[in-house]
C-alpha cells in the first residue's frame, strides 16, 4: 500500500510502498476513502522540515537543548549518528481521516467489520490501523467526505466546551482559518451569537459567505466598539482563540472586548505574554484547551481502550467526534464551503506544495483515495548475501529509535537481513529501505514462520518480549532479545518449561550490554575475585512521567523490570557469583510512583552489593557511577567514561565515547553463532536473573522484606 512519507532531513515528501498494517488488541484496520490535510498544524510540519538546520534550529529550540545535554553524555559523534538518523526516518503526515473498517482486532466492541469510521490520529495513508477508542461509526457513507474532517471538529468542539456558553449568549472567534470556520458553526448551532475576527480579509469573506454576517478584520475602525455594540455594550461572554501567530495581539485583543469575568480559550499556538491589566481588573479566565478532548494523549484511553464513565465525564475525545459527526449527519452545520479543495491521494504532494507556495487560498482540504484500486504490497527486494556455511538468516521484530541507533547498525553487514516487523507501516518500510531488508511486514508470524530465518532480534516493548522468546523457541530459531525477558513469574515459568519440553537446544541471549563495555572489560581483569568484592552501583536515572509507557506496569513492567534488571546483573558478573538474597524498598516521586530504588543483594562467595536508582536526582550529575572494592584497591567507573583505579598510585583509563558495550555483545553473539562458540552470557543466569527481579520486587511489596532465593 502506499502511505504519504516527508524527511525531517530535508522536507522531501514521497508516497512511499509500506505493508499493511496489521490489528492488535483493541485495534481496526480502516480503507481511507478520505483524509483532511490540517493546514496549521501540518502545514508547520512540513515548512520546518524544509527548513535548513540552523531554520530548523531556530524553529525548534527545545529539541536542540536536549541535543547539546545530549552530546555532554553521549559524545558529540555519537549524538550526530542519533540526530541524523532522526533526520533521515520518514514521518506520517495527517491525522483526520474517513474510510471503511476491513479488520478487526481482538477486543473491540463498538465497530464491526464493514462499518464507515471517522478516525482521529490516522495519516495520509491508503490504509490506517487506529484504536477502538480513537474511530466514530458513521451512520453511513453518504457524508463520508465531510467526516473526514471530524478530527478538526472535534478539536474545534472541545474549544466550544471549555468556553462554557449557554443558549442566548455571545462568543468571539479570533482566526478565521480551518478550525476558526469550524468553531463559527459549532457556535451558531448552539443557538450562540457568533462574531469573527482575522487578519486575513480573504478568511472573513469566507465566513461571511457562509452566513456569518458579524466577521471584521483586525484593521477594521473601532472593532472594539463595533464588538461591544453587538454584545448589548457587556463585552463578550467568550473568547475562543483559534488563531496560529508568534503575535500576542490575539491575547492582547481578547482581553480588551471580553466582558469581566469571561473565559478565553486558546485552542490555536500563541503566545501568552499579555498585559495584565484587562486580565486583572476583569478577573477573565483563561483556559487552555486540548486537542480533541478527555483522553487525549492518555495512553490507558487511547492505547488500552479503557473508557471514563459518561457520569463523570460526558465529554471525552471519541464523543466530542460522535457528537461531530451528528452534526455533520443532520446537517446542523455546512461544511460544503469550508471543504475548499480536493486533490486525489496519488497527487497529494502537489497539495502541500501549492498551501506552501500559496498557490491556492484553502480552508479545508481533503485527499480523495481511489478505493476501488487493487492495493498490493510492494517489497523491496535486495541482492542477497553470498550464502556462506552458517550464514545468520535475521528476522527483526521491532524497529523503533533503540533498534535503529544501537541494534540494526551492528547485525548490518554481520547477519543477512530477511525479514523486519513494526507495527507501524512506514517505519517498517523505512526499516526495509534503509538497511536493505529482502521484505518488511505488520505481522510478527511473517519471522517466526519463515524457515529461512534462523535468528530473531526482539526489540519491542516489554510486555511483548516473553511471548516472542517462546515464539522462537517454538520455531527453533535462535534469539537476541532487549531486556528484560519477561515481566512475569508465570512468564519465566512458561519458557523454562517451553526449553525442557522442545529440547531447546539454539542460543538466547538478554540485552544485558554494559557487561561487556570495554571498561568494564578493563575493571574485570584487575580484580582478585578469590578475595572478597564489595561494590556500590549508583544510578542517577532522571524523571520519567507516570504516563510514559515504561511506567505502565502492563505494558513496560516499570523502571525496575524495565532498566534495574541491567544493574543486578552487573553486580552478578562483576561478583562471578549467583545471587541468593535480596532486600529492596522503594520511593515514591512526586507523581506518586515508586521508581527509586534501595537494593541490597547477597551473594552465594560471601560478596554483597548495593543498587541504588534514583529518579529524585540532578540531571547535571552523571547518570552511572559504580564503586568496587577489593584486595586493598578501589576502582571508581564513571558513566562508562572514566575508569579511575586507586592502589599504589592513581591512575585513569578513558574511553574515547561512551560505550555501553551494546554492540560488542551483538559482536559476540553473531559470532559464537557463526563459530559455534557458546553464548556470550549463559542460559542459566539469563533466567536467575529474572528470578532475582521477581524476588526484589517481592521485597519491595514486603518493605525490604529480606526473600532467599532457592
Amino acid at each position: 500500500m502506499e502511505q504519504l512519507t516527508q524527511l525531517l532531513k530535508d522536507g522531501t515528501m514521497q508516497l512511499q510502498q509500506v505493508p499493511m498494517p496489521q490489528p492488535d488488541y483493541g485495534q481496526i484496520v480502516v480503507q481511507n476513502y478520505y483524509s483532511a490535510i490540517s493546514i496549521g498544524t501540518e502545514g508547520k510540519t512540513v515548512s520546518d522540515a524544509r527548513k535548513g538546520l540552523i531554520g530548523k534550529a531556530l524553529s525548534r529550540k527545545q529539541e536542540v537543548h536536549k541535543v547539546l545535554k545530549s552530546a555532554q553524555t553521549l559524545g558529540i559523534l555519537t549524538t550526530y549518528k542519533l540526530v541524523m538518523n532522526k533526520l533521515d526516518s520518514p514521518q506520517g503526515l495527517g491525522y483526520s481521516t474517513s474510510g471503511k473498517v476491513i479488520a478487526v482486532g481482538e477486543g473491540v466492541t463498538t465497530i464491526k467489520l464493514g462499518d464507515y469510521v471517522a478516525c482521529a490520529g490516522a495519516n495520509h495513508a491508503e490504509y490506517v490501523v487506529v484504536n477502538e477508542n480513537l474511530a466514530a461509526p458513521l451512520p453511513n457513507a453518504n457524508y463520508i467526505k465531510e467526516a473526514s474532517l471530524t478530527t478538526l471538529g472535534a478539536i474545534a468542539l472541545q474549544g466550544v466546551r471549555q468556553a462554557n456558553l449557554h443558549l442566548g449568549e455571545n462568543c468571539v472567534v479570533i482566526g478565521l482559518g480551518l478550525i476558526g470556520q469550524l468553531t463559527l458553526q459549532l457556535l451558531r448551532s448552539a443557538g450562540i451569537k457568533a462574531i469573527g475576527v482575522d487578519v486575513d480579509t480573504l478568511c472573513v469573506k469566507r465566513a461571511i459567505e457562509n452566513g456569518f454576517e458579524h466577521c471584521y478584520t483586525t484593521n477594521v475602525p473601532a472593532l472594539n466598539n463595533t464588538i461591544l455594540h453587538l454584545t448589548n455594550g457587556f463585552g463578550t461572554d467568550a473568547v475562543i482563540i483559534t488563531a496560529s501567530t508568534q503575535s500576542n495581539d490575539p491575547v492582547e485583543l481578547a482581553g480588551n472586548i471580553a466582558r469581566r469575568k469571561a473565559a478565553v480559550v486558546i485552542v490555536g499556538a500563541v503566545p501568552t505574554g499579555f498585559e495584565r491589566a484587562n486580565y486583572f481588573k476583569k478577573e477573565l479566565e483563561l483556559k487552555m484547551s486540548c486537542s480533541y478532548g478527555p483522553g487525549r494523549y492518555e495512553s490507558n484511553y487511547e492505547q488500552k481502550g479503557l473508557d471514563y464513565p459518561i457520569e463523570y465525564v460526558r465529554w471525552t475525545e471519541n464523543r466530542n467526534m460522535q457528537a461531530f459527526i451528528d452534526l455533520v449527519y443532520t446537517q446542523k452545520i455546512n461544511l460544503s464551503i469550508i471543504i475548499t479543495h480536493e486533490y486525489k491521494f496519488d497527487n497529494c504532494i502537489s497539495a502541500y506544495n501549492d498551501l506552501m507556495s500559496k498557490q491556492i487560498t484553502a480552508c479545508g482540504v481533503v485527499l480523495k483515495y481511489d478505493v476501488a484500486k487493487q492495493s498490493k504490497v510492494i517489497a523491496v527486494v535486495t541482492t542477497a548475501a553470498s550464502n556462506k556455511q552458517n550464514t545468520l538468516i535475521a528476522g527483526v521484530v521491532g524497529a523503533g529509535s533503540f533498534a535503529q541507533n544501537f541494534i540494526l547498525p551492528t547485525i548490518n553487514g554481520i547477519a543477512k537481513l530477511d525479514t523486519v516487523v513494526t507495527t507501524s507501516p512506514i517505519s517498517a518500510s523505512n526499516a526495509q529501505l534503509k538497511y536493505k531488508f529482502n521484505t518488511a511486514s505488520c505481522n510478527a508470524n511473517d519471522v517466526f514462520s519463515n524457515a529461512n530465518i534462523n535468528t530473531v532480534f526482539v526489540v519491542t516493548r516489554h510486555d511483548s518480549h516473553a511471548k516472542y522468546v517462546m515464539d522462537a523457541i517454538k520455531s527453533n530459531k535462535n534469539v537476541f532479545v532487549e531486556k528484560p525477558l519477561c515481566l512475569h513469574p508465570q512468564e519465566l515459568a512458561e519458557i523454562e518449561h517451553l526449553i525442557q519440553l522442545t529440547n531447546y537446544n539454539k542460543m538466547l541471549l538478554v540485552g544485558y550490554n554494559r557487561r561487556f563495555a570495554p571498561l568494564t572489560t578493563q575493571l574485570v581483569k584487575q580484580l582478585n575475585t578469590a578475595l572478597p568484592i564489595s561494590m556500590y552501583y549508583r544510578v542517577n536515572a532522571g524523571y520519567v512521567p507516570a504516563n510514559h509507557w515504561t511506567q505502565d506496569l502492563a505494558v513496560g513492567g516499570g523502571r525496575l523490570h524495565g532498566e534495574v534488571c541491567h544493574f543486578v546483573d552487573y553486580c552478578m558478573y562483576i561478583n562471578n557469583s549467583k545471587i541468593t538474597a535480596v532486600s529492596a524498598t522503594a520511593t515514591a516521586n512526586h507523581d506518586h510512583v515508586e521508581d527509586s530504588y534501595t537494593i541490597m543483594l547477597s551473594l552465594e562467595n560471601g560478596n554483597s552489593a548495593t543498587v541504588i536508582y534514583s529518579s529524585l536526582g540532578s540531571k547535571e550529575q552523571a547518570k552511572e557511577y559504580i564503586e568496587v572494592h577489593n584486595a586493598q584497591q578501589s576502582w571508581v567507573l564513571n558513566d562508562y567514561k572514566t575508569l579511575t583505579h586507586f592502589g599504589n598510585k592513581e591512575t585513569v583509563t578513558k574511553s574515547p565515547n561512551q560505550n555501553k558495550g551494546h554492540a560488542i555483545e551483538l559482536q559476540l553473539f553473531t559470532t559464537a553463532l557463526q563459530e559455534g562458540g557458546l553464548a556470550p552470557i549463559p542460559l542459566h543466569e539469563l533466567l536467575h536473573i529474572s528470578k532475582v527481579m521477581f524476588a526484589i520486587e517481592a521485597s519491595i511489596l514486603g518493605k525490604g522484606m529480606l526473600i532467599d532465593l532457592d
